[in-house]
């Protein structure tokens, strides 16, 4: 028998994922890194908004660019105001329960608000970020999310914009509608969206009257900016004041003068 010695072939690529989180780690804000290391508790304010942690995690998010949990619960009807303001009134989440609200849709409406105001909060930044040490937020047992999570879903949600339409101006600016001569149909909940841009509501306004989380309301936005239905609202023209010469006619007097003597 002929034995055939060959070469084995080469092993097949396996995915570093532990390397890749660890690459990820601290791209968004080294301070927040290095807090969960510590595993610190308290507050890191940022330009675009405010994290909240408890032993290194991040228990809640607030951003003035997203709809916070309060607006997320009471939108619908899912829970009153008044519940809700006796509720953080009084720090105690328990008071939220009982009133149409489970333990689970509380889990998960307190997830959608912290991972949509971190979006923004997780924002680039112009200035730097201060943390101030002290209690747990008293939502802070609800739904911890561990930094690198965090990051990670961050960085996904601005790749998915970026891959939907690549032009950011749609995020921030007043919006106005295209009105193509053969628009396309879009979904119901686009089409929600759609109704109120009237080229004063920016996304954030939009996402607030609907009740709806700002990031999603961002994905509706690129898409309807894709399909050529929406675009930002050109900026006002700056207006520039006259030269000198123009506003005082003295010196236009003399700038006349000055240029016959040069002619002779």
């Amino acid at each position: 028998m002929t034995v055939v010695d060959t070469t084995p072939p080469p092993p097949l690529p396996v995915r570093d994922s532990a390397g890749a989180h660890e690459r990820v780690r601290g791209i968004l804000s080294p301070m927040l890194t290095r807090l969960a290391d510590e595993r610190a508790t308290g507050v890191l304010v940022r330009e675009h908004g405010t994290l909240h942690l408890a032993e290194g995690r991040v228990v809640h998010a607030e951003s003035p660019l997203a709809p916070g949990l309060d607006v997320v619960l009471t939108a619908h009807g899912t829970l009153d105001a008044g519940t809700w303001r006796a509720a953080e009134d009084s720090a105690d989440g328990s008071r939220l329960l009982g009133h149409g609200v489970t333990p689970g849709a509380l889990e998960l409406a307190q997830a959608s608000a912290l991972y949509d105001a971190a979006y923004f909060a997780l924002a680039p930044s112009s200035t730097p970020g201060r943390f101030r040490y002290g209690t747990a937020h008293w939502l802070a047992a609800v739904h911890p999310v561990p930094v690198a999570g965090l990051e990670r879903e961050t960085l996904r949600r601005r790749a998915l914009l970026r891959r939907i339409w690549p032009d950011p101006a749609t995020d921030a600016a007043p919006l106005i509608r295209a009105d193509p001569l053969a628009a396309p149909a879009v979904p119901p909940r686009q089409a929600a969206v759609l109704a109120r841009v009237d080229g004063v509501r920016r996304a954030t306004d939009i996402a607030r009257e609907l009740g709806r989380p700002a990031f999603h309301t961002l994905v509706h936005i690129r898409r309807l900016a894709a399909a050529g239905l929406v675009s930002p609202q050109a900026p006002p023209a700056e207006d520039h004041p006259p030269p000198p010469d123009a506003a005082d006619p003295y010196i236009a007097l003399l700038k006349r003068v000055r240029d016959a003597l040069e002619a002779l």
